[in-house]
């Protein structure tokens, strides 16, 4: 397995820092991994997004991490998520580009799995969130809320912004959507990383029928 690190191109014409793992032999899947808020310090170096990046990778899945705009070296400005949509589409672009004929998958982590789950293209074939901050039952759900492809939501037992529960209310009219507890672990999961990167193997190989 080797990790390169390349650029992405938004449609909007910006230049993003990015990390994909190739496995040595071809790759079963590929995933796409979103960085928590910029504004609190999220990178694509986040530990968590580290956690699913290394167990998907040394699986043999392709994985790309990259720093939304406006980050580190990535050009651009914080968009509150709403622009930050193309970064996630421009990552989808290289890592389809690298894996033809495999399951893709959208992911990500607080912020990201909220920017990731507003995503549809029709090249995913579900979703992974992690701590996804849903916000209140009743509220505008993200898009992929509606869709029929599966979901994985991966919610810390602790999360102090959004706890199982209120995970649970948010998504209850979810089609195709599985809610799974990290025990002991709030928001920032780090007594949980382990848990976060068996998940993300878990879902994806369930995706991939292995």
């Amino acid at each position: 397995m080797g990790v390169y690190g390349v650029t992405l191109q938004t449609i909007d014409g910006l230049a993003l820092t990015a990390d994909l793992a190739l496995p040595d032999r071809d790759p079963w899947a590929g995933v796409v991994l979103a960085h928590p808020h910029p504004l609190y310090g999220g990178d694509r170096l986040s530990p968590v997004v580290g956690a699913a990046f290394d167990a998907l990778a040394d699986a043999g899945v392709a994985v790309i991490r990259f720093d939304f705009r406006g980050v580190g070296d990535s050009e651009g400005t914080h968009d509150q998520g709403t622009a930050e949509r193309l970064d996630v589409a421009a990552a989808l672009e290289v890592l389809d580009g690298h894996t033809p004929d495999v399951p893709l998958v959208l992911g990500g982590y607080s912020f990201g799995a909220l920017v990731a789950l507003n995503v549809t293209d029709a090249r995913a074939v579900g979703w992974l969130a992690v701590a996804p901050p849903l916000g209140r039952p009743g509220g505008d759900a993200p898009l992929a809320g509606a869709d029929h492809r599966p979901k994985h939501l991966v919610v810390a037992e602790h999360d102090q912004y959004f706890p199982p529960a209120a995970a649970a209310a948010a998504s209850a009219d979810w089609p195709a959507t599985t809610l799974v507890t990290v025990p002991m672990a709030d928001h920032f999961l780090a007594v949980g990383l382990g848990a976060v990167g068996e998940q993300a193997l878990a879902f994806v190989s369930r995706l991939a029928g292995r």
